[in-house]
Parts: C-alpha cells; structure tokens; sequence
C-alpha cells in the first residue's frame, strides 16, 4: 500500500542513485501564472523513469534478482530500468514497441539491457512482456501501475514541495498515470493545498476518458507526438490514485504541444520530448485558466526527443505560432511583378525562404501565373500585415 513513509524512503534509497533536478523559473514562456520549471529532462537517462525503475528494483529479493527483470517501454522506463538493473549487477530484459524512436532503443542497449522489439504500440510490448515473464520467471518491472514504481516517482512531489515555497499547483504529463499518481500523492499528503493538474495528448487521453466515465477504459487507437504518453489503457492502481488525489486533467492537440517544444528551447533553453512538454502546452494554450496568477510548477518529465523529428516538430511549431508562412499569390505573367512583391514583403519586414515561380494551371488566365513564397514572420498579425498590403496592391492570393 503507498504511505507518504514509502515515498519517504524511497528518496532516501535514490539519494545517491539519482539527480536532484533544478527548478527554475520561466517567466519568459507566459505572464498568465507565476512559472517555474522541474527539469527532469536533465535526470539521468533524460527522464523522471529511473526514479521509479530504481526503488522497485532496490526492493527485490536476492532470488528475483538473480532471475533478472524485464520490463516493456515506449522509451523512458526502458532505460531507467537498464540502467537500474545494471548498476545493481542484475540482467534486464526490456520489450519495446518496433514504432519507438531508434535513439531510445540504442540508448536502452546502451544502459545493458537486452531488447526485444514488438510490432505494435506500448500495450503490445506490454502483452509480450508478460508472456516472456511467465516463460523465464523474470520480475516484471511494470512502468507506472506498481506501488514501488509510483513511490519512486512521488519523490519528484517532495522535491518541488521542499525546492518551491508557495506553489500553488503543480501541472505534470499523464500516460498511464504513474508519474501523477505518485506526484499528487505525496503532495497531498504533505500539502493537501497544492492543486495537481494532468496533462494528455489529445490522440490518446486514456485517463481523462476513464475519469469521466468512471471506469477504466481503453481506447481502440492512440496518435500522438508524444510517444512518451501513448498509452491505451491506464492502470488500476494509477485510476484509483488520479481519482482521488488529481484535480483535473486536460487534453493538448500535438500542434499545441509542437509550439511549447518550440517555445522551451527559444525561451529557455530547454529541450524536452512531447511528453515532457505537454504541461507547458496547456498553460500556453489556457488550458488551465483557474492557474491564473497562481504559483505553478510544470514538470518538464523527459528530454529523448528523436533528433531526426525534432526539426519537424519546430516546424510545426513555428506554423503554429505564425513564425512560418507560404503564401500564393496569383500574377500576371509579365516583367516587374515578383520585384513589386518582394518589396512589399521586404518593406514588412518579413524574411523569404523560398520562392516557386508557376504558370497558370488548365482553366486559368493565358497570361496567368502563380508564386508561392515561404517566408519567416514574427506572429500572425505580422502575417496579416503582409497579406493586407499585398490586396492593397492589387495582388490576388490564392
């Protein structure tokens, strides 16, 4: 059963094991609350995960560890139960879904762990995981529905408690609810005052859907950047936790959570996966208006964002805060015309990225012609700016 006794010794066996991560203001991001930071992206392993893999494995027996441990993964939990079960000299097995980015594969070998990839998402690796468990009596080291992984990861809770005087709330990531079970249930108990939001993807809000209707349910498909929280189905003990200790939990679209990503490395210099920025993303989006001039502590929860669509995921985010457009104006096919609308452009103050220059297509004016422009603005006023001045000019976009 989790006591606040539990989550207690729990920080005292990660003491030496893990990072007292920081907690720093950002004030830059918004000026709707009073923002701070706790930046487990810069735990080791990149991820708040090892707190929790690391107790659970502390507490096994000498037969058990003999035996080793597997576990199952998007990511996070497979390299801190690696690093874990390999700092503690036991062998681990983890099961990962094929769709996981290579980096955090390559980074689970890296720690020692054996991998198995699985076709499918989290919840097949989890089934697989099972199987395997029951073939070769491995401990299973399940990623956030056990009460020793919660405790691992509720000394995050009394972390931000003891590093930030006041807060008002504390906003995390919910995937399968372990992180925010174990967060929400030490801070009540040592302060019941401090609200604790959840944040989930909008392609997979499997804990606000169960919440709702009042049972655990899962969900048919999940689709989401944020690999880190793409999980179906939420787990019992972590559906009993949320219910009672969690004050609310809201979805962010992944355009949403693109611009925090975005908004993070800019502003502050901080790198995090989606998972980890999706609490960022609500306040951005105002999500959480009651957190209006409040104290609030976001808990950025990982930093394994995937090198090869980080620039795709800044891509989004620039569209989505109008830092990016393309624009297509439709010209007549004759000399002055593109210099008349670059200086209309360049007069705005907009920077051209790109320029594709077209004759009209089948139906169009015979001496029609289209130019597409990529450009880099500062907001969508700006954009707006420029496509008022263009019409007045007696350009047509198309």
């Amino acid at each position: 059963m989790l006591t606040l006794e539990k989550i207690q010794d729990a920080a005292a066996v990660l003491k030496k094991a893990i990072y007292r991560t920081d907690v720093v203001p950002a004030g830059r991001l918004t000026d709707a609350c009073e923002l701070y930071l706790k930046l487990e992206n810069l735990q080791k392993t990149g991820s708040f995960k090892l707190r929790g893999a690391y107790y659970k494995i502390s507490q096994l027996s000498e037969a058990e560890k003999k035996l080793g441990v597997i576990a199952c993964s998007a990511g996070n939990h497979a390299q801190g139960v690696a690093l874990a079960a390999t700092e503690n000299g036991i062998r681990s097995l983890i099961c990962l879904p094929e769709g996981a980015p290579i980096s955090k594969v390559e980074a689970t070998k890296h720690y020692g762990a054996e991998v198995c990839l699985v076709p499918g998402v989290y919840d097949d690796a989890y089934r697989r995981a099972l199987e395997l468990k029951e073939q070769y009596g491995y401990t299973f080291v399940h990623p956030f529905d056990d009460e020793d992984v919660i405790a691992g990861q509720g000394t995050i809770g009394l972390e931000i408690l003891e590093q930030l005087d006041g807060v008002d709330a504390v906003v995390a990531p919910v995937g399968g609810g372990g992180l925010i079970s174990g967060l929400a249930f030490a801070i009540k108990q040592v302060a019941p005052h401090v609200k604790v939001y959840g944040v989930q993807a909008a392609g997979a809000p499997s804990m606000l859907a169960s919440l709702r209707d009042g049972e655990i349910e899962a969900l048919p498909s999940v689709s989401t950047i944020a690999d880190g929280i793409a999980v179906k189905q939420p787990g019992s003990l972590t559906f009993h936790y949320c219910k009672k200790y969690v004050n609310g939990i809201v979805t962010v679209s992944d355009e949403e959570i693109a611009r925090a990503i975005l908004a993070l490395i800019e502003r502050e210099k901080v790198v995090a996966e989606g998972a980890g920025a999706t609490p960022v993303a609500a306040i951005l989006a105002g999500k959480l208006p009651e957190l209006k001039g409040k104290k609030v502590c976001c808990l950025v929860s990982g930093g394994n964002i995937d090198v090869t669509i980080l620039s795709r995921v800044i891509d989004r985010g620039l569209l989505m805060s109008g830092r990016k457009c393309t624009l297509n104006i439709e010209l007549l096919d004759q000399p002055g015309q593109l210099v008349a609308v670059s200086k209309i452009i360049a007069g705005c103050g907009a920077n051209v990225t790109g320029v594709h220059h077209e004759h009209g297509a089948e139906g169009s004016s015979v001496i029609g012609c289209y130019l597409r422009i990529d450009m880099e603005t500062r907001d969508f006023a700006h954009i707006a700016e420029i496509k008022k001045k263009l019409k007045e000019a007696g350009f047509r976009l198309a």
